[in-house]
């Protein structure tokens, strides 16, 4: 893990992809991380990765972690919220990466 609250993409791309089962892709040039084909995170830029989050998580977090965490208008009915790698706590968003993991893991 790099120093707290300093992530790239190559950070959660290689947290993601030790998760089993968990592939990566590309779509118009961003990656994303997939579970058997369920999202598990996707790259918005290069601060930025939206994850999958059920409410009550999403809501936990964004209340324990709000500089980490934010939920954009176009994601406030769908189960995500947006880290940002730069600004953002490593292990809150490693925790998140992780939940996402599991919440389709459920969903199998």
């Amino acid at each position: 893990m790099r120093d707290a609250g300093v992530l790239q993409v190559d950070d959660v791309a290689r947290l993601a992809e030790a998760l089993p089962g968990v592939r990566r892709t590309t779509a118009d040039g961003l990656a994303q991380w997939r579970y058997h084909g369920r999202l598990i995170a996707r790259q918005l830029d290069d601060v930025h990765v939206v994850i999958r989050a059920d409410f009550d998580y999403r809501a936990s977090v964004l209340r324990q972690f709000p500089q980490t965490f934010s939920v954009p208008a176009r994601y406030s009915k769908h189960m995500m919220i947006v880290a940002d790698l730069a600004k953002g706590d490593s292990g809150a968003i490693e925790d998140a990466l992780e939940a996402a993991w599991q919440l389709q893991r459920r969903a199998e």
